[in-house]
């Protein structure tokens, strides 16, 4: 399954197909000693494995491959298998939460769970698959709980998390205190509180973007201050962004509570744009190289079971060696279409068969 999902096959006929094009190939390796399983075969492994069992499994191996310097940022967030669902059957959407180390660009585990609204319950158990010691874990606003930050530093990591309107007063305390803080005209009595600050510019996609990062640890103002474990500092980031051909602009700013008393404004700043990164780097490629979206998957657990594949055919492919001499390592999609591609046309108009997909054909041309 490994090996087919790294050439392009995305269900069990494309895997089965692909298994017995090259038999020869895993044979000589010690594989298919039963010779080339059915595709009713690998779709029933697929539904019969514990999801649970196996995303442990997963995390072992990434830990024994990468281990402590899988990353010292790690990005939390949900992602629904849009397709996964099963109205015949009264299957849900498969909706999973995964850990994701940003600077290597590897998924360190994950966990399934109902629907977006539990992924609440999901994140300690996440957490209890992966190793946090002297990370920084960085988590959306659903994550703003504070047993979820009592796991995180229970398990001697930090943590950055948004918040927004599900802790009202937290949130509330937030906005007036950086309104105040940064507040022009102050009375003599009212000396401005202490801030670090850290700014910078960029031009890209037909827009001008500004972003600063605040960061006070002054909390005495926070209330329930002491409710939020080993909370030592507060920041808010405020995004400009001006459109260059109608000079239209528009304003955010967000608010965060963290743990680590030693970073600064610049590495804030670096820790919360990195976050995103598990959108950009993982859920789009999963969507736009896998075609996650796309499938139909379904029976029993195999939609869980198949998102771990891909998770590891993506850790592989991230951490694969540079190729010798000058050349360099190709992009992720173009080094999976190339695999399997020598079994496409050609081959497969010879033999009656369609290839393992029209549109790994259709991403080929464009190329």
């Amino acid at each position: 399954m490994l090996v087919g999902v790294l050439a392009g096959a995305d269900d069990a006929d494309a895997i089965a197909d692909f298994a017995d094009d090259h038999e020869e190939w895993f044979q000589a390796r010690g594989g298919l000693r039963h010779g080339v399983p059915s595709h009713d075969t690998i779709l029933r492994v697929l539904a019969l494995m514990d999801p649970q069992a196996f995303g442990k499994a997963f995390s072992t191996w990434v830990e024994e491959l990468w281990g402590q310097n899988a990353g010292k940022h790690i990005a939390i967030d949900g992602k629904r298998l849009r397709r996964s669902f099963d109205h015949a059957r009264g299957l849900k959407a498969v909706h999973s939460v995964a850990a994701f180390a940003s600077e290597h660009g590897i998924v360190l585990g994950q966990v399934s769970v109902d629907d977006k609204e539990n992924e609440i319950l999901a994140i300690p158990k996440l957490l209890e698959l992966i190793d946090v010691r002297g990370a920084t874990v960085t988590i959306d606003a659903m994550g703003c709980q504070r047993k979820i930050a009592e796991a995180i530093t229970e398990a001697g990591g930090h943590y950055v998390l948004q918040v927004k309107d599900n802790q009202p007063t937290l949130r509330k305390n937030l906005y007036q205190f950086f309104m105040d803080a940064r507040a022009t005209e102050r009375k003599l009595d009212d000396p401005a509180p202490e801030l670090s600050s850290f700014s910078e510019m960029d031009k890209g996609h037909g827009r001008i973007e500004s972003r600063s990062c605040w960061l006070s640890h002054d909390l005495s103002w926070v209330e329930g201050r002491e409710g939020w474990p080993k909370l030592s500092a507060v920041a808010m980031v405020e995004r400009t962004r001006t459109d260059v051909r109608s000079n239209m602009a528009s304003e955010e700013s967000a608010y965060f509570i963290l743990s680590d008393a030693k970073v600064g404004a610049k590495r804030l700043h670096e820790i919360i744009r990195g976050h995103w990164g598990i959108e950009n780097s993982l859920h789009w490629v999963l969507d736009v190289t896998f075609e996650e979206d796309l499938s139909r998957i379904r029976l029993k657990n195999a939609a869980e079971n198949m998102a771990t594949i891909r998770r590891a055919i993506l850790n592989l492919l991230r951490t694969a060696p540079k190729p010798p001499k000058k050349r360099k390592k190709p992009p992720i999609r173009i080094a999976s279409l190339f695999v399997g591609f020598h079994r496409g046309v050609i081959r497969g108009l010879g033999e009656r068969r369609i290839p393992y997909k029209l549109s790994t054909l259709r991403c080929f041309l464009k190329l």
